[in-house]
């Protein structure tokens, strides 16, 4: 039998695949949240969601995939967190104001960018956010469950932010995704891993109803090594 992580692995491999044999996403998408095609028609259709409109803080992966959103934020003058890449520094989020940026949106909702013109903040100087939204590989029609690219960044870093108080069982999670990551099928994961509420692709919005907990915070028991030297604020 698959250990979990051998599963989880599985389902990249057979979901990157499909995106290349699809030209869904470009050449070398293996290893990759799925810089995929329609993301500005995906983050269109999340953007007419009631947990968007809402949201007056919104926290987003720095991947290509999710350029789109964050964009998207900034022009309806959202605030707008990002995780530092790899967490790699004793602050580990960028705080990008709208109010306050002076570079083009486009450029500033980049990781490049946001290192250039973005101050870094730790989860002591965070608002609390309304909504999350992550990149993914795949994911469960069923329940919601997510299958991110194995690095674990995104799990570590909602679990920082519910460590703090800045996120509750009310903050909405959603992910933009291309039609061929949305899976019918049940996927694995492990306790410390989180689901979506909403998964959108470019033509559609799934509600996700898991019933599962999202995990209490940090689970340090469950680091590994590299982790706890590399990612500051795990120390």
């Amino acid at each position: 039998m698959l250990s979990i992580d051998q599963a989880k692995q599985s389902v990249r491999q057979r979901v990157w695949e499909v995106l290349e044999r699809e030209g869904a996403a470009p050449p070398g998408v293996h290893g990759h949240i799925p810089n995929f095609t329609g993301k500005e028609e995906a983050a269109a259709r999340l953007a007419d969601q009631a947990a968007w409109q809402r949201a007056r803080v919104v926290k987003c992966n720095p991947d290509r995939a999710q350029l789109p959103v964050r964009v998207r934020a900034l022009r309806e003058g959202k605030l707008l967190y990002m995780a530092v890449p790899r967490l790699a520094t004793p602050k580990p989020f960028y705080l990008l104001d709208p109010a306050v940026l002076t570079v083009p949106f486009e450029t500033a909702a980049t990781s490049a960018g946001a290192a250039e013109v973005a101050p870094t903040v730790g989860v002591e100087d965070m608002r609390p956010v309304d909504l999350i939204v992550c990149g993914s590989v795949a994911i469960s029609r069923r329940d919601g469950v997510r299958v991110g690219k194995g690095a674990g960044y995104s799990d570590l870093e909602i679990a920082l932010l519910i460590e703090a108080g800045l996120v509750s069982g009310d903050t909405a999670v959603a992910t933009t995704i291309h039609g061929s990551q949305l899976l019918d099928e049940a996927l694995p994961y492990a306790d410390h891993d989180f689901s979506v509420d909403l998964a959108i692709t470019p033509e559609e919005v799934v509600t996700c109803l898991s019933g599962r907990e999202r995990p209490p915070g940090v689970m340090r028991e469950r680091l590994r090594p590299d982790q706890l030297h590399d990612i500051p604020a795990l120390r």
